[in-house]
């Protein structure tokens, strides 16, 4: 299996043993090593008082990009420290994409760019993520995720 049908199967994975992806609609679009491009449809469910996307939504849309990209080699890892710049807001119905993509990785550690988009290619937000290895596997030859380390 080469490195980006690798890191195909393991965000597939990770997405199938999470309760948080599948519950919010998130879909995977392309995964390759260093590289995520997730899905999410903005429903009214994910609204904050003033009508838009819930910040949180945002970020974990970004968040999770960004854990299928870091995590593509299959090295259990984690984040370390991320933030996110909102640009504009997005409203129901609105089919939000993040793209993640690894910046740098040295040893154990990574940063990744995560941008946040509509469908249509309007910007919503900026993350950068920073990651950490653990060590041990994200998925097994049988394809079963690995319970997450406890910190």
């Amino acid at each position: 299996m080469d490195a980006n049908a690798r890191a195909d199967k393991i965000a597939r994975a990770m997405l199938a043993a999470e309760g948080t992806g599948p519950a919010w609609g998130i879909a995977i679009e392309e995964a390759r090593e260093g590289y995520a491009r997730v899905r999410m449809a903005v429903t009214a469910a994910m609204l904050n008082g003033h009508g838009t996307a819930h910040g949180g939504m945002l970020f974990a849309l970004a968040d999770s990009a960004f854990a299928y990209a870091c995590n593509s080699r299959n090295l259990r890892t984690v984040a370390a420290q991320a933030s996110i710049v909102f640009l504009e807001a997005a409203r129901d119905g609105d089919v939000l994409i993040a793209e993640a993509q690894e910046r740098a990785l040295v040893s154990r550690s990574g940063v990744y760019d995560v941008s946040v988009r509509t469908s249509d290619g309007r910007p919503i937000a900026e993350f950068t993520g920073f990651s950490r290895s653990v060590g041990g596997e994200v998925v097994t030859e049988e394809s079963k995720p690995l319970p997450s380390p406890r910190t």
